[in-house]
């Protein structure tokens, strides 16, 4: 073959293989600038002065090296300064007659706040009423047929669509950043009444306060936070549902304060295994440890070991949910509750009264662990050594019976128990004697599992043992 051939010939089959260019249409792609352009107007800088005071010694500068230096800064006359501080946040509007909203952190102690609006015009703002547990706050400034920002519907985010914030990093003015819904109901360290939404969009300080856009420009948060080792964005941020703080931003409106129920339980988290245990089929709801005394909760009834499953017809997904939809109803306003209790569903009644700052978590028994009595009582299938405690003990306590964990290995170990726990009920039916719980243990088949209800430092707890296997 020639060496023409043999070219002609390379090409028809480079050509049979020739990948056809992939077309990606404009319509596919988010439209931001369609959203700044149209929503954008409504969106705030935020800037605060506060007076910061401060006692300063009064000594001579340049004396910080003298022997006495220390001597003379105890007994020298203290001067009170004072200096201005400022700060930047950013806000929207949700009112054309002047109403807006930011965070609460950005208006904190401040003296003076100033609005500025995309058209640079300035005004002096008052606040309204800030919520500090859900970090919200609402402002209004004297001006009238102001561009107004569209509000969404929680209810329709999903997890991977395009979200758009606005706002003010590190004071550059108007910033725009883009980015997804990583997750939502996203659930913070002493947070109990904000489900966040966490997204990947750049969010630095100054953002604190600027809405969260959808791409039909509707406002579905407030950024709030940041997670962050630097101080800067790493790819995590959170804003409060516009659900939320609209909720919020009402009740400041009507009262000037926000009022939340309380009904007075401690709870935990359910897993797979304690779920079952409790013979439930998947582990949802909030399961009750501990019910305080003359409570709401307590006059309606509920009590250790049940599982609330829904709160006015809203489901309790997990335990967390249950502040927030037990914190939004207003107190004394009677609501339904669906609990589990002995393998099946009953209905409950109870009307919440309102939270106060010391009742954010229920108040429980200032307790130590005592040190058990040493007869104890040994179950090497569960790895397990326990000990009655006696009278004093338990009247120390606060409680009836209970068997102190003095040993935990094997399946005690691997399920959670630790030396000190004292096991306290089974399934939240109190246990009054050893023979009670070996019968218990020895009744449940291998492969079961045993809900036990356990005094761990003043907190109650479950923890699901499962029976069978090796030690």
């Amino acid at each position: 073959m020639s060496i023409k051939k043999l070219i002609v010939a390379a090409m028809l089959a480079a050509s049979a293989f020739t990948v056809e260019p992939v077309v990606v249409l404009a319509a596919d792609l988010p439209d931001f600038a369609r959203i700044v352009e149209t929503e954008g107007k409504a969106v705030v800088n935020v800037s605060t002065t506060s007076t910061i005071k401060q006692n300063v010694s009064s000594l001579p500068e340049g004396m910080e090296g003298d022997p006495f230096f220390e001597f003379f800064r105890r007994f020298a006359p203290q001067q009170q300064q004072e200096r201005q501080e400022r700060s930047l946040g950013s806000g929207f509007i949700i009112s054309a007659d002047g109403y807006l909203l930011t965070n609460a952190h950005v208006v904190a102690r401040a003296d003076e706040i100033t609005v500025t609006l995309t058209d640079k015009r300035e005004f002096k703002a008052k606040v309204i009423g800030s919520d500090a547990r859900t970090d919200v706050a609402l402002l209004k400034i004297e001006a009238k047929d102001l561009p107004v920002a569209r509000l969404g519907n929680m209810a329709d985010v999903r997890v991977g669509e395009w979200v758009l914030a606005i706002g003010s990093p590190f004071g550059f003015e108007n910033t725009v950043t883009s980015g997804i819904v990583s997750a939502k109901n996203r659930l913070l360290p002493d947070e109990n009444f904000v489900p966040f939404l966490q997204t990947d969009a750049a969010v630095n300080p100054g953002n604190s306060g600027g809405p969260l856009f959808n791409m039909k420009g509707e406002v579905i948060g407030i950024n709030s936070q940041i997670y962050s080792r630097s101080g800067g964005f790493m790819g995590i941020s959170f804003s409060i549902p516009i659900d939320v703080a609209m909720n919020v931003a009402d009740q400041l409106k009507a009262t000037g304060k926000v009022s939340r129920g309380r009904i007075g339980v401690a709870i935990q988290e359910l897993n797979k295994d304690l779920a079952a245990s409790f013979g439930l089929s998947k582990p949802v709801g909030a399961l009750v440890n501990e019910v305080e005394k003359k409570s709401p909760a307590d006059k309606a009834g509920l009590r250790a070991g049940d599982i609330i499953l829904s709160v006015a017809g809203q489901a309790v997904a997990s335990s967390s949910d249950l502040p927030r939809l037990i914190g939004a109803i207003r107190p004394g306003q009677t609501v339904a509750l669906e609990v589990w209790r002995n393998r099946a569903t009953l209905k409950l009644n109870v009307v919440p009264e309102e939270l106060k700052s010391e009742d954010a978590r229920t108040a429980q028994r200032e307790y130590r662990a005592p040190q058990a009595t040493p007869d104890a009582q040994n179950m090497k299938q569960l790895g397990l050594a326990l000990a009655e405690l006696s009278p004093q003990q338990l009247a120390k306590a606060g409680i009836k019976y209970g068997l102190q964990v003095r040993r935990a290995s094997g399946l005690a170990a691997r399920a959670g128990l630790q030396v000190g726990d004292v096991i306290v009920g089974l399934g939240g039916e109190a246990i009054s004697s050893f023979s009670q719980f070996k019968a218990a243990v020895t009744s449940t088949p291998k492969g079961g599992t045993l809900a036990l209800q356990v005094l761990r430092q003043g907190m109650t707890l479950f923890i699901p043992l499962t029976i069978g296997g090796e030690e």
